[in-house]
């Protein structure tokens, strides 16, 4: 389905009747169907074609909407204009070869049909009919309500009742959930079964550590009835307790078994205790669930004091949230600085200010030695020096631990860390048996395709596209660029690339927090990049990953944006 642009030459009705054939027929935005009318559509002039040249992309008006013109290969084409995840303008983003990357978070659209091809999101944009007359005027019809909505699902296939297949996905989190509505959208027509161990459906995680008051309705991926109307099985509170990987059988918590013929397994991660005194007392709380979340935020108030574990994304969120609604924020950090892996001493210091500037305290180069608690709740935690910090609340953000003991015996092979080695299409050793997201040590294309364990929310449902196209025989290898981001304060931090740098270079004023750093590997190659109020470059640097092409020390000088299309 594309929506490619198609000359209308007035003198010639049967041109303009052939012409219009062509991209009504291969637009999402078509009329004509059954049902619709044309009041239901609105069409008009959005420019000239010589406002927008080769390889550009242009933001125009249609009625009380946007769309966003791309013009590639000659051709133009007519997309939403925001990204369907949070609402970025794309016209701000990294165009790349056939599809355009959001600023904010990295979720890819085909700039032809609208489908989603890289994540975060679920939906696809709406594509637009586009005609050029012969004065060279723009023209684009679209639907109103994909207009007004900028969203939309792609068509899902029946399940039909001889198809006696049985794939299975383990995990209900967004790779997961990701797998099960791509089965469905490229024509898989048997059983669907997705079982997750949390009581709820999928949800967006990242929330948890962010907004912890978060209305659970409000951030479901999906609806029961999606589920309901798309034949997807999804069994809620219910763990997988063994895999056989002979005998193509599950056997669950409630005693219930499935024979599958195809699983896709992504079951995440739990997050970890530290193996010290008091570390089950109430009001000693992790984050990694909507539940967990709501734990947490039902304590808080103005007089209760916050100790936090971990300077980690997860820490520094928790802090970020909570100091404005209690007394006290400490953070204990074992490091000299927070976020000192993800983004190098330089940053992770001025980090640290930003939140000393908002009254958050830390204790660095430190630990908790043990929860001190009465009647069952923390009072008093002791760090590894003897010091005693009051805590009404304790909350550990130190990592996690892979989610695969349930696979012991299976036939899967794990690895010391729990995580399962992948091929580029992510299918385990055990034939038919797929695994991605958290437990998934799989090749990353922007690292030569070595394989690595990574935990991002973007990659998670990267890979459950990925693992679905390769079920159903569609062979579709990994091209994986992890990307992720965190909002502190306001401000948005992202980074784009894997692998431990031997040396940052910044670029731009970080006292001011505007800045994109380069991290370089070793040979001299960039490896990573992160940056903060300096959009959309290190989505740039995602497009520029994605395209097999690579970044070397010496290309950053003299202009270390040499290499961002023009």
């Amino acid at each position: 389905m594309g929506c490619s642009s198609s000359k209308a030459v007035r003198n010639s009705n049967e041109s303009l009747a052939k012409a219009s054939k062509v991209t009504a027929a291969t637009s999402t935005s078509n009329g004509g169907a059954a049902g619709t009318h044309d009041d239901d559509f609105i069409e008009a002039v959005v420019c000239q074609e010589l406002e927008i040249g080769e390889n550009q992309m242009k933001q125009v008006e249609l009625g009380e909407g946007k769309v966003l013109l791309v013009r590639q290969n000659g051709k133009l084409s007519a997309i939403g204009n925001k990204c369907s995840h949070y609402g970025a303008m794309l016209v701000t983003g990294a165009l790349g070869e056939g599809r355009v990357r959001c600023p904010w978070h990295g979720a890819c659209f085909n700039v032809e049909t609208g489908d989603i091809e890289d994540f975060p999101g679920m939906d696809s944009l709406p594509c637009y009919r586009v005609t050029v007359g012969e004065a060279g005027e723009v023209k684009v019809r679209a639907k109103r309500t994909e207009l007004a909505t900028n969203k939309r699902t792609r068509v899902m296939a029946k399940r039909a009742a001889q198809d006696a297949r049985t794939y299975v996905v383990i995990g209900g989190g967004p790779s997961g959930a990701t797998c099960a509505e791509t089965l469905r959208q490229e024509g898989f027509t048997g059983r669907i079964v997705m079982i997750n161990k949390e009581p709820c459906l999928p949800y967006d995680r990242v929330k948890v550590s962010k907004t912890m008051d978060l209305n659970l309705e409000k951030v479901l991926l999906r609806t029961q009835q999606f589920y309901d109307e798309n034949d997807i099985e999804v069994m809620l509170g219910t763990a997988v307790t063994k895999l056989d990987g002979a005998t193509h059988e599950l056997t669950l918590d409630n005693g219930y078994k499935i024979r599958y013929d195809k699983a896709y397994i992504a079951t995440g991660s739990n997050p970890r205790r530290p193996p010290i005194e008091g570390a089950s007392l109430g009001n000693v709380c992790v984050l990694r669930t909507a539940a967990d979340a709501k734990q947490v935020n039902e304590q808080l108030a103005p007089e209760k004091r916050v100790v936090i574990l971990g300077t980690s994304f997860i820490g520094l969120e928790a802090a970020a949230y909570c100091v404005n609604k209690v007394a006290k924020v400490t953070v204990i950090g074992r490091g000299a600085v927070p976020l000192k892996e993800s983004f190098g001493d330089a940053i992770g210091q001025r980090v640290m200010e930003l939140f000393e500037e908002k009254g958050v305290q830390f204790v660095m180069n430190s630990g908790i030695r043990r929860c001190i608690g009465a009647e069952g709740a923390v009072q008093q935690v002791e760090l590894t020096d003897g010091t005693l910090l009051d805590a009404d609340i304790c909350i550990f953000g130190i990592g996690s631990t892979l989610y695969t003991e349930f696979l012991q015996g299976s036939g899967i092979s794990l690895n010391r860390n729990g995580s399962i080695n992948t091929d580029q299409y992510l299918e385990s050793n055990l034939e038919g048996v797929y695994v991605g997201g958290d437990i998934a040590n799989a090749p990353v294309h922007s690292n030569d395709g070595q394989q690595a364990t990574i935990g991002h929310y973007p990659l998670a449902q990267y890979h459950g596209r990925v693992a679905a196209l390769n079920m159903i025989g569609k062979a579709t290898p990994l091209k994986a660029v992890p990307f992720f981001w965190t909002v502190l304060f306001g401000k948005s931090f992202r980074y784009c690339g894997y692998g431990q740098p031997d040396e940052v270079i910044i670029d731009g004023d970080l006292a001011a927090l505007k800045f994109v750093a380069f991290y370089i590997g070793k040979g001299g190659r960039v490896i990573g990049m992160s940056s903060c109020q300096r959009d959309p470059v290190v989505a740039q640097f995602a497009e520029y990953s994605s395209q097999g092409k690579v970044l070397h020390k010496e290309d950053l000088t003299p202009n270390p944006l040499s290499w961002v299309p023009a």
